[in-house]
């Protein structure tokens, strides 16, 4: 397994980490026992960074991980949220970056995860109702009381995260970042660099859109949020699927999967870049692994400023309240 450090610090990952979302919630019905074999499986392959947040579930996601690392703690980087809100039964109550919460939730996390601490703590979402240097000062206090090692944001503004590192050290931030989602790359990538925050990309397959697998709105579950997503309804789906065909073709030329290709272009953008795909099943995470033997030429990386250019997709990435929480 390849290796990438983030951040200033030097945090060492798998340069491919894993997503574990939805092995919880959001995409589904889902099954604990096959999500912890497929996290076992990750681990043989060389995978140690393990990604998930306390909203999962809710709650669960954490309990989950927690279980399958159980025995092999020292083998990940464990990497978790706060700041979504979230009651038991699933409804959003907001975004929280009080000093106060920060505390009660990294100690409900560590509890749910059953560690004594917790290798990269992101902030969530930015709470704007609270300033930011509070809230990272809390999680610094974090890391002297020995619960957290390494701090992170995620979908944090160039300014949010320039105000935050000048509190304390940030690994990394982490936001999507995709052949679909290329957005980044104007402010908040270029911020990154000349910080040295390392850059976590989430839904690097485009919450499944770019694998191929979806031809239309109904091969989704029928519970599955991408229902409420901009980019899988309607006209905006038809019109993604021609970007998917292109990657297809590309992917076919150079004898791999669309998957692939998409894994292998972020991992070529950068060795301060690591995506973090999230499948629940063997299969495809052994495929997304694959991608780090994917090698793109120059040529392979322009065709695909061709095909996917910055603004390609079609729709937002989220509908209207939850665009209104990004890059704060």
């Amino acid at each position: 397994m390849q290796k990438r450090n983030l951040g200033r610090d030097r945090l060492e990952v798998s340069a491919l980490g894993l997503g574990c979302m939805g092995m919880s919630d959001f995409y589904g019905a889902h099954d604990d026992n096959e999500s912890i074999a497929t996290i076992h499986r990750a681990i043989e392959l060389g995978v140690t960074l393990l990604d998930t947040a306390d909203m999962y579930g809710p709650f669960t996601n954490e309990q989950l991980v927690g279980k399958a690392i159980h025995d092999r703690r020292d083998k990940v980087v464990l990497a978790t949220k706060f700041g979504n809100m979230r009651s038991e039964s699933g409804a959003y109550l907001g975004i929280n970056g009080s000093p106060d919460y920060v505390r009660k939730a990294c100690d409900a996390s560590l509890g749910r995860l059953g560690v004594d601490h917790i290798d990269l703590y992101y902030q969530h979402r930015v709470d704007p109702k609270v300033p930011i240097e509070d809230t990272v000062g809390a999680m610094a206090d974090l890391v002297r009381a020995g619960k957290v090692r390494h701090l992170g944001m995620s979908e944090a503004a160039p300014a949010t995260l320039r105000r935050a590192n000048a509190v304390h050290p940030i690994t990394a931030l982490q936001t999507e970042y995709s052949l679909w989602s290329r957005d980044v790359e104007d402010e908040i990538l270029p911020t990154c660099r000349e910080l040295g925050v390392g850059f976590v990309a989430y839904s690097p397959l485009g919450r499944g859109f770019l694998t191929g697998k979806f031809k239309s709105e109904n091969d989704l579950p029928a519970d599955d949020w991408r229902h409420r997503n901009p980019r899988f309804q309607g006209e905006n789906f038809d019109r993604n699927l021609d970007l998917v065909r292109h990657v297809e073709q590309l992917a076919k030329s150079k004898d791999c999967t669309p998957s692939q290709i998409a894994l292998a272009w972020l991992l070529h953008r950068g060795d301060d870049i690591v995506p973090i795909p999230g499948t629940r099943h063997e299969k495809y995470l052994e495929e997304n692994v694959g991608a780090l033997n994917v090698t793109l030429s120059a040529a392979d990386m322009s065709r695909i400023d061709e095909i996917a250019p910055r603004g390609v997709a079609a729709g937002e990435r989220y509908a209207e309240g939850g665009m209104k929480s990004l890059n704060l």
